[in-house]
């Protein structure tokens, strides 16, 4: 089944289907009312976000992925302590974002809120985040 990249207004939604109608119907389904401003075949069956696009790379990091100042692109140091000292596994920036909008049941802004919240990320990364996840279904 091909892959179809879905342009909307305020989405883009990457899906397979069997046909353009199909593609389109996914859009109809999930966002009545949007407009399809695009709709796509990707020539091939996979996807690739890169993650410096979003915002989610750090330019300071080494190979271990750890900065100079000893913090990882998840925020934990090198010992696996966030910043306030408490235990924590490292965390990925797309699993924090899916648990967001799972507490705020897909509502986006409650989503960006608690991102912003769990995080310490300011509005814009928190919204990055936020909506390149909510295209990924989480």
């Amino acid at each position: 089944m091909p892959l179809f990249e879905i342009e909307t207004g305020a989405h883009i939604i990457i899906s397979w289907a069997a046909d353009e109608q199909a593609a389109a119907a996914v859009v109809e389904d999930a966002y009545p009312g949007e407009r399809i401003v695009r709709l796509t075949r990707r020539p091939r069956d996979t996807w690739v976000i890169s993650k410096s696009a979003l915002g989610l790379s750090s330019s300071g990091l080494s190979s271990s992925g750890l900065s100079s100042s000893g913090l990882s692109s998840s925020g934990l140091n090198s010992s696996g302590l966030d910043n306030s000292g408490s235990s924590d596994s490292r965390l990925d920036p797309c699993n924090t974002a899916r648990e967001c909008l799972a507490k705020a049941q897909g509502d986006k802004l409650h989503a960006i809120r608690l991102y912003m919240q769990e995080t310490g990320d300011d509005l814009d990364r928190a919204r990055r985040v936020i909506e390149s996840n909510m295209v990924m279904g989480w």
